[in-house]
């Protein structure tokens, strides 16, 4: 029997604050806000701001000292308005920090990113090429520029971009270096999202806040790079600009040398009003500032029973019609002599030795050996999720008799959450922390099918109430900081079935969860195997999950399968010394140990 989906119509409100709350609760990023708004305003509307035509000169008012005559901030060596000049100077300077960071951040970014996630040939390329700019001498080429070409100040900000943009990438590709193989990027690719949808919100949005603080930096300082040049006279002089101000002041130093105040302050303010608003922007961004309502905490309180109501009644769509694809085998997931290794002083360092293993549609198959045997190995290598540096040097691995290694992957995208799926063994780790639960699982949803956000909203909403969470709405709202290591396994459960896969690997999904969360989370996988009739392979050290839940059990030692069959056979009649020893191992209904002595040993009582 199957039944539809209902989302849960109890919505448990989280209060946040917003981003631009935030900032304005910081005082420091406020006035910066409100400073740089200024700037901003002033530069488009100048000509309506300017007390006085810019280039107007009145011999009269030369030197003319500051508040007191019709030029409040005074006036220049001509006789000139120096506040309408600076007015009429902030376009300039605007446009020259806007172009310069612009330039250096898309360059940067865009490389950066490739480099640090894809790596290989791409990545020594780039850093050829960014290393030759980085020692290029730029204010030398800026200056060959000027004198062989007479290039504009726009199109002198852009190559400055160009030449600066060797340290956006290497912040970029440093930071997305670290970031690649964090478990939420292997998730997102098990979910089946395409590399650019990973680099572009998973991996960038990680890495924001060193770029927010950099591209604050960049922007002040191509407004300081804009204004030396036109300093040393290298500008449009038909056009006022911060930098030409101030070499009229200079110039004019020992006769009025309060005019170099006023465009130095610009300067500074504004450099100043940069650095301060990225640095907030970031703190911001990153910070996670919650407020629960009065609701929130009486659903905490109340509303368990309500919920517990609702997981009972709420049932799951049920499996659809079958998904186009390969005809019937006799397997569902078959590996056959699968070999990965790495390579250490010119040879090949096996890690799995000539694997071999089935799993059928209905079947729990368990994986089972010490750390470090290959389980986990054989499983990433049946995902094509192997590190770049891993060689498959033979076998075979077909699900629904397609094979999957060598698969492109683009190809093994469409794969990955609508007919393989995996659940991992750090729940914490496998959520991307800058994003909500809901969101995470909406995204993988809708990566799969052109699901609205609406549907793939109440999709979530439900599945969250299958797995169990008694408060659906709250955890869909919820950062992954928010929930408990069991709740986030069941998230990441949810997020894994969503998609009716066909074969769920699950690599110790009860590690980290206490003995009472185990019993839950393992009950729930028997159910949705069960339900949906997947083939599962259990990754695990425990023998007692095994036999609790599994129908085959294969033994792996040293990248090698020593026994498989049955968990009956196994666990009754071992063949293999490997595989004694480990039952041996375990202490369940066995005579307790005697105490230990000083010197370690058990003693005599």
């Amino acid at each position: 029997m199957t039944h539809e989906l209902e989302a849960p119509g109890e919505q448990v409100v989280i209060a946040r604050k917003s981003v631009w709350r935030r900032l304005l609760h910081n005082p420091l990023s406020a006035a910066a806000i409100v400073y740089l708004a200024i700037v901003v305003l002033v530069a488009v509307f100048q000509s309506w701001i300017a007390p006085f035509p810019p280039e107007r000169v009145v011999p009269t008012l030369t030197n003319v000292s500051p508040f007191g005559s019709e030029y409040f901030l005074g006036g220049d060596r001509a006789g000139r308005d120096i506040l309408s000049r600076i007015i009429a100077g902030t376009r300039g300077g605007v446009l020259s920090g806007i172009i310069m960071a612009s330039v250096a951040l898309s360059i940067g970014i865009v490389f950066g990113l490739i480099a640090g996630y894809f790596g290989k040939v791409f990545d020594n390329v780039a850093n050829w090429v960014f290393s030759v700019l980085l020692a290029a001498p730029g204010i030398i080429i800026l200056l060959a520029l000027y004198t062989l070409v007479d290039v504009s100040m726009p199109v002198a900000m852009a190559v400055l971009g160009v030449i600066a943009s060797p340290g956006v990438f290497y912040l970029v590709r440093t930071l997305t270096l670290n970031v690649r193989n964090e478990l939420y990027v292997d998730a997102a690719r098990v979910a089946g999202l395409s590399n650019v949808r990973i680099v572009g919100r998973h991996v960038l949005l990680a890495i924001k806040g060193p770029i927010i603080i950099l591209a604050a930096f960049l922007c002040g300082g191509a407004i300081s790079a804009s204004a030396g040049l036109e300093f040393i006279g290298l500008g449009n002089p038909a056009e006022p600009s911060w930098g030409s101000i101030l070499n009229d002041a200079f110039a004019n130093l020992f006769i009025a040398p309060w005019q170099l105040i006023w465009p130095g302050l610009a300067l500074g303010l504004t450099m100043a009003a940069l650095v301060l608003l990225g640095n907030g922007l970031r703190d911001a961004i990153e910070g996670s500032f919650i407020k629960p309502s009065l609701r929130t905490w009486r659903a905490e309180v109340t509303g368990l029973a309500g919920a517990a109501a609702v997981v009972r009644t709420l049932g799951v769509r049920g499996a659809s019609k079958a998904q186009a694809g390969s005809p019937e085998t006799s397997h569902l997931l078959q590996i056959e002599w699968l070999q990965v290794g790495y390579p250490n002083g010119g040879k090949l360092n096996p890690v799995v030795d000539d694997v071999s293993l089935t799993v059928d549609k209905g079947e729990i198959v368990g994986l089972v050996g010490e750390s470090g045997s290959g389980k986990t190995q054989t499983v990433f290598a049946a995902m094509g999720l192997l590190p770049d540096n891993a060689v498959v040097a033979a076998g075979s691995v077909r699900l629904d008799g397609a094979e999957l290694l060598g698969l492109p992957d683009d190809e093994f995208a469409q794969v990955r959450g609508s007919r393989l799926a995996y659940i991992p063994q750090e729940p914490m780790s496998n959520l991307d922390p800058a994003f909500t639960v809901g969101s995470q699982l909406m995204e993988g949803i809708r990566a799969q099918s052109s699901t609205s956000r609406a549907e793939a909203k109440r999709l979530a909403l439900a599945m969250l109430a299958r797995v169990g969470i008694v408060d659906p709405a709250r955890t869909f709202k919820s950062y992954p900081h928010e929930i408990s290591g069991g709740m986030a396994q069941r998230v990441l459960i949810a997020g894994a079935v969503m998609g009716k896969p066909h074969l769920l690997f699950a690599d110790e999904p009860t590690t980290a969860l206490d003995v009472t969360v185990q019993a839950e989370v393992l009950d729930l996988l028997r159910d949705l195997q069960r339900e949906y009739g997947m083939g599962l392979l259990l990754v695990t050290h425990n023998l007692g999950v095994v036999a609790a839940v599994c129908d085959r059990v294969v033994v792996m030692r040293l990248g090698q399968v020593v026994e498989q069959g049955t968990v009956r056979e196994v666990f009754s009649h071992p063949r293999h010394e490997y595989t004694k020893m480990l039952l041996d191992s375990v202490l369940d209904h066995t005579e307790a140990r005697s105490p230990l002595t000083e010197e370690g040993g058990p003693s005599d009582d």
